[in-house]
């Protein structure tokens, strides 16, 4: 497989207090989405099948309306249907910024599916590498397929060192001894390439609300506190070759989520809110602007 990063625009960060970029990967209708719509606390993506065909949607702090930028390079404001109204053919990379808890310690960026038939890897290749941690999403009834291995070995050598793995849809394996052997089975496939993984149920998490036991349930928790770790302290030690449990214990904090990311707005309230960072410009045309 041809590495991801041969023609990709080399850059330096114009702003060295930028925030960490995350990237949200996976196959085709792996849960990626739905994972962005959790971390927000919000629905700006639609989760549907049929309406996921979109470029790289890059997500930050802010009020600004949204932008799409085009193949050439030149910003355009989205039209009045907004997502249902972008062109994969000719937009490079769609640009939101909405107010969010997550958002003022991290940008999120929702990748395309790698899997998508329709479109071509150059499509998010591009922005791929400006990414600084990557959340690999794979579904739990046909989790770690080779294509993802094969995927996941082509993007650049500083995201292969920072990734945490979800095995989404983990409700969907009704047995115990279904779970153990996916777990087992992926933990073996994957040594050595993830610094965490983190069965799921997303759709679970999301549908909780003050559901504690669906919450617990779902495994979300003990995944937002490890990409908090990591987004604090990027050196933290995540234990890659331990799977969390199927159904995690309880948090030991008093405080129960209202919202499924809670556990980010305890977090991140006594922090600084540092200016967010900017996609960096595709060509001669400049960066995308953030409002």
């Amino acid at each position: 497989m041809t590495d991801m990063t041969d023609d990709m625009p080399k850059h330096e960060d114009e702003d060295e207090n930028r925030l960490p970029r995350v990237a949200l990967m996976g196959e085709f209708s792996a849960g990626k989405s739905t994972l962005t719509n959790l971390l927000l606390a919000a629905d700006p993506l639609p989760v549907k099948i049929t309406a996921t065909r979109l470029p790289p949607v890059w997500i930050t702090l802010g009020e600004g309306a949204g932008l799409r930028e085009d193949k050439e390079g030149q910003v355009h404001p989205l039209g009045p249907d907004g997502l249902n109204g972008v062109e994969m053919e000719d937009t490079r990379l769609i640009q939101l910024q909405m107010q969010s808890d997550i958002l003022h310690i991290c940008d999120l960026v929702d990748m395309p599916g790698i899997s998508d038939p329709n479109m071509d890897s150059s499509v998010w290749s591009g922005v791929i590498n400006q990414a600084d941690l990557v959340i690999w999403c794979t579904h739990a009834t046909q989790a770690w397929r080779q294509s993802e291995a094969a995927a996941f070995d082509g993007l650049p050598e500083h995201l292969q060192k920072n990734a945490i793995l979800l095995i989404t849809r983990f409700d969907k394996l009704h047995s115990e001894r279904d779970r153990k052997r996916v777990l087992a089975r992926v933990k073996a496939e994957t040594k050595g390439r993830f610094r965490a993984i983190f069965p799921v149920s997303l759709l679970d998490a999301l549908a909780s609300g003050k559901d504690r036991a669906k919450w617990d349930r779902s495994g979300a928790e003990p995944f937002l506190k490890a990409l908090l770790e990591l987004l604090t302290n990027p050196d933290a030690v995540l234990a890659p070759d331990e799977p969390a449990q199927e159904t995690p214990e309880p948090p030991k904090a008093e405080v129960r989520p209202i919202t499924p990311v809670r556990p980010m707005r305890v977090k991140a309230a006594g922090q600084t809110t540092p200016r967010p960072g900017r996609p960096q410009p595709s060509g001669r045309h400049g960066a995308v602007g953030h409002g």
